[in-house]
């Protein structure tokens, strides 16, 4: 059989102890607490890139100078979640999370207050190194719930909330901030914080089933060259995404000649994509080891040509954002599978280089966009430099992992859904 993320490993962790008395009572009560702190955390994300302009005003700084606040939260999941990660792998995930928790609301509750951009920068550092390690631990509980063969599930669950969260959570953040005050903002992203805390505590389970593994363990996953692999191919084909999302703005006034007040529908257009796409492909990475990401990398491709030679006309640029999002999400369910499958005794590390990866992305696509950009090839030409990352990255998939060599690699420690550590 094909090897899938949470089976071995990542399931002993999760179901160490068969569960004749499953600890979990309410199981969807628990895997909607975790939703709602990524709800959470992807509002204070996404809603921080609405309200620049407000607070660039405020602490009187150009919008150049505001984006290194943007920048720091990218950073602090880059850096700052995969070394709690490490940290903390001894830590069981339940009090993991809930000191995540704590450290989320400080983040952003000093955000609110900062009095100045250097002191936003360093809160957002602290925000941003919450969200890699929450999304792993989360994950790793979720699967927990759910049970074994159902980790790309799990891990779509966790990543819900985040769709949900471009959907609505950003446009409710930004437009709070545009009535209320930047600052205002924030304090939104804590009252967030303060309701996923309290579900937390209410619905995350009591057991040692859920406790952490070895430093070593954690440590011993990074010397393995295929994890590094499935980074790059996150970090590369991913990015189309960011350049695609990131200039959705002049894509409808610019290429399309329609009116800014069309934007927030093109944004919603594209966040609805996403949570499809995210959906679907749960639930396809728990049945084949290849086909999320293949298909989604391949069908990017294809949206994304559309919109370079037809994405003036809005009837052609509306299905294609609803796509990009789809795609793209369907295929990340099956990384995290990926990742897990050749870490499997480090899942929460694999998580957080995960959603590190996608961060990594972020950048790349708006580099990538802001490079055609300024060679002056029109304001279509960032999906240009989105194909040309994503094509590399599913070459290297092609090549590397999908390889029937590798794919047949099985860890060591990897077995049945009900394996111990």
């Amino acid at each position: 059989m094909h090897q899938r993320a949470y089976e071995g490993q990542c399931a002993a962790e999760a179901e160490r102890h068969t569960s004749a008395t499953s600890p979990i009572r309410h199981p969807r009560l628990t895997v909607f607490a975790l939703a709602l702190g990524t709800f959470a955390i992807g509002t204070g994300e996404f809603g921080s890139n609405g309200i620049i302009q407000l607070f660039a005003s405020d602490l009187d700084v150009s919008i150049a100078g505001a984006t290194h606040a943007i920048t720091a939260y990218a950073f602090g999941v880059i850096i700052g979640s995969p070394l709690i990660t490490v940290l903390a792998a001894r830590v069981n995930r339940r009090a993991l999370l809930l000191g995540l928790i704590v450290l989320f609301l400080a983040g952003n509750g000093l955000s609110a207050v900062a009095p100045d951009l250097a002191s936003l920068v360093a809160f957002r550092f602290v925000a941003g190194s919450v969200q890699g390690a929450f999304f792993g631990a989360g994950a790793v509980v979720a699967a927990y719930a759910y049970g074994p063969g159902q980790g790309g599930k799990a891990f779509a669950t966790v990543m819900g909330g985040l769709t949900v969260a471009t959907i609505f959570g950003s446009p409710l953040g930004t437009f709070i901030g545009q009535h209320a005050g930047w600052r205002a903002m924030y304090w939104t992203v804590v009252a967030l914080g303060l309701a996923a805390g309290v579900a937390l505590v209410a619905w995350l389970p009591r057991t040692d089933d859920l406790r952490g593994s070895s430093v070593t363990s954690e440590l011993a996953a990074l010397r393995r060259w295929n994890v590094w692999v499935m980074v790059a191919v996150a970090a590369l084909g991913i990015s189309s995404i960011f350049a695609v999302y990131t200039f959705i703005g002049p894509f409808v006034t610019d290429a399309a000649v329609r009116d800014a007040s069309l934007i927030p529908i093109a944004l919603a257009v594209f966040g609805l994509g996403m949570a499809v796409g995210n959906y679907l492909g749960g639930r396809v990475a728990d049945r084949s080891e290849h086909q999320g990401l293949i298909w989604g990398y391949g069908g990017v491709l294809v949206l994304l040509a559309l919109i370079g030679a037809a994405g003036n006309n809005l009837t052609v640029l509306l299905p294609c954002l609803f796509g990009v999002g789809a795609t793209m999400m369907f295929a990340i369910p099956t990384i995290q599978v990926r990742l897990t499958a050749f870490a499997p005794d480090a899942p929460t590390l694999m998580g957080t280089l995960n959603l590190a990866a996608l961060n990594l992305a972020n950048s790349l696509g708006a580099i990538g966009g802001a490079l055609t950009l300024n060679a002056g090839w029109g304001t279509l030409s960032t999906v240009w430099a989105g194909f040309v990352l994503t094509t590399a990255g599913l070459l290297l998939y092609v090549l590397t992992v999908a390889r029937p060599s590798v794919a047949a690699y099985r860890p060591a420690h990897a077995g049945t859904a009900g394996g111990r550590s």
